[in-house]
């Protein structure tokens, strides 16, 4: 008898804790987080592998975005009866090529309007605050800005000096890298000379291989395993390969329109602009923002007007980028919501850099992939998300329930 009331008091307990799929959870998450904790304090076991993998990671993300833009003209080049490797020595070939040339004409050009722009781009930023100073004074805003103490010739000469600061920290930015850390300098110019080096070697095997890779990775799972993963794997490359090849297209088409239409309005530093939008297109939402103010600063300075025109300008190109470009070349491919986007780049942003910012979105698409695909498989494994048993189940229970306590 008193082992039946502690067996019902327990009954109890565990109903009012939330039942045992709740203290289940509840065990996991404790477990898992002992398991960190371990883990955290011995994390200089792991340190080589941390610098191994933050030695080898550029090198094979360079290699993996050339591979899957350099993989469509490797089929081609197949089809048209070219052998494998041949098609890859003439890849490299045309692609060397097209590297001289950028060397030796176009990145002199580029370089030196980059460099007028970086110099000059202080006195027209400076030029925009002073109008906008003025136009402040004579406004009824500056009697509001009184009232509160708020001192605006102060905070555009904090601006001001901030800028000119960011300026001689620039412009002597090798020199004191050099003076303070060349340690630091040294390992930095080692990494980029070990992925410039290594890159190739890693993209011919990939282009041979890459192919061939998730077969390799599937023999090394269960037999019961492979159909899954190949789902996973087949996705994932999917995932990658239109992200990869659509921003790139995308990136093109929009530095190619906006020096075009900058040329056309007649505005300064129109090819570095263009260059510099294509490089931002790559980031979503962001980018083109970041993109149009430099262009908006040095179109004020020139003349007002030419603000105008650069605004159309830039509404041609943004109304047929995401009208006709990227629908044609991109799709929705991604399937990821707008604010999704924004908050994994903002995230990523804050954790990696500017690798996150770039990379976070087909990192995101991957990772969806493989939990939706997990989800998949809880979901098959328990049958808990089929509605119409499960809710036969709960009405039978509360039926039982209800003729127990009669």
């Amino acid at each position: 008898m008193q082992t039946e009331k502690k067996s019902f008091f327990t009954t109890r307990f565990i109903q009012f804790m939330g039942g045992k799929n709740l203290l289940f959870g509840l065990i996991t998450l404790l477990l898992a987080g002992c398991i960190i904790w371990i883990y955290d304090r011995i994390s200089f076991i792991f340190y080589p592998i941390v610098v191994f993998l933050r030695t080898v990671v550029l090198p094979v993300i360079l290699a993996v975005i050339a591979y899957y833009l350099l993989r469509p003209i490797l089929k081609i080049l197949v089809k048209w009866k070219v052998p494998k490797v041949g098609g890859i020595f003439l890849i490299y070939i045309v692609g060397i090529g097209l590297i001289s040339l950028f060397v030796t004409l176009i990145f002199p050009f580029l370089k030196e309007q980059f460099m007028n722009l970086i110099q000059e781009f202080p006195s027209y930023f400076m030029q925009v605050v002073h109008s906008v100073q003025h136009l402040l004074e004579d406004s009824r805003l500056s009697e509001t800005l009184a009232k509160y103490n708020f001192d605006l010739n102060s905070v555009l000469n904090n601006i001001s000096n901030q800028l000119n600061e960011m300026v001689k920290d620039a412009s002597s930015e090798i020199g004191t890298g050099l003076a303070s850390g060349v340690t630091g300098f040294i390992s930095t110019l080692t990494g980029i000379i070990l992925a410039i080096v290594t890159v190739p070697f890693i993209l011919f095997y990939l282009l041979k291989d890459g192919e061939n890779l998730p077969n390799y990775l599937l023999k090394l799972l269960p037999p019961r395993m492979r159909k899954d993963t190949a789902h996973v794997l087949h996705e994932a490359d999917h995932q990658i390969s239109s992200y990869i090849q659509g921003q790139i297209l995308v990136a093109i088409c929009i530095g190619i329109m906006v020096t075009i239409g900058f040329l056309i309005i007649g505005l300064p530093y129109a090819v570095i602009l263009g260059v510099l939008a294509m490089m931002t297109s790559v980031v979503p939402y962001l980018g083109p923002v970041i993109a149009i103010t430099p262009a908006a600063i040095i179109a004020v300075v020139n003349a007002p007007i030419m603000l105008l025109k650069l605004a159309v300008v830039w509404t041609i190109v943004q109304l047929v980028e995401g009208k006709f470009i990227s629908p044609q070349i991109m799709g929705k491919s991604l399937h990821v919501h707008p604010i999704t986007i924004i908050f994994v780049l903002l995230t990523s942003g804050s954790l990696f850099g500017v690798p996150g910012v770039v990379l976070g979105i087909p990192g995101y698409a991957v990772l969806k992939v493989l939990v939706s695909h997990l989800f998949y498989l809880f979901k098959r494994r328990y049958n808990k998300y089929n509605d119409q048993p499960s809710l036969n189940y709960e009405l039978d229970d509360w039926a039982k329930h209800r003729e127990d306590e009669k």
